[in-house]
């Protein structure tokens, strides 16, 4: 006789309730909760150049970008940690300074990896999509230094396009654009 085991799917606000060690880095994935491997110096490379980037720009207009620590909800079974996340609003105000999860980001910047790569361009892509705040996800290739943005034009319609090498990267919901020399730099 075939034991079957049975799965638990942990929910978003148990995962959240939960305390991780500081040096644990975990997302939750429709469920499951997954060990996340630190990344290369190409990728933290990149990913502070963007956020220096749009933290200069943003500055006094309400938004603001959140590093990899700030939690997105994106479903009641799904906890993830993009590399940045621009937030608009009353976000940054002191009652929200406990929260553990954002659930209305506006732009969600993903910068790939070889082993995540396939996940963050599927399965986060589409979570991300369904959130209706979203206007803009950007994939960025740190080793071929290649963009991928995808911007929302309708309640369910996308414009998806790796953008020709050297094209800067245009927010239009931000009114701002990065160039790719600033997005890549190595200085």
């Amino acid at each position: 006789m075939a034991t079957q085991l049975e799965t638990y799917r942990i929910s978003a606000d148990q995962f959240l309730a939960m305390d991780f060690g500081p040096d644990e880095k975990v997302e939750l994935d429709n469920g499951a909760i997954r060990m996340m491997a630190g990344g290369t110096r190409a990728h933290a490379r990149v990913q502070g150049n963007l956020f220096l980037a749009l933290g200069t720009r943003l500055k006094g207009t309400g938004c603001r970008p959140y590093g990899p620590d700030a939690a997105t909800r994106t479903h009641d079974f799904s906890v993830r940690y993009p590399d940045i996340t621009v937030y608009c609003g009353n976000q940054s105000e002191p009652e929200f300074d406990n929260e553990k999860a954002f659930t209305d980001p506006r732009i969600v910047v993903e910068v790939l990896s070889p082993t995540t790569a396939f996940s963050d361009q599927r399965v986060k892509l589409a979570e991300y999509q369904d959130l209706a705040s979203v206007d803009t996800i950007v994939f960025v290739d740190p080793d071929e230094e290649r963009i991928r943005v995808v911007q929302r034009t309708g309640a369910k319609d996308w414009t998806d396009n790796w953008l020709p090498t050297g094209s800067d990267v245009r927010l239009p919901s931000l009114d701002l654009a990065i160039p790719h020399s600033e997005i890549f730099a190595r200085d």
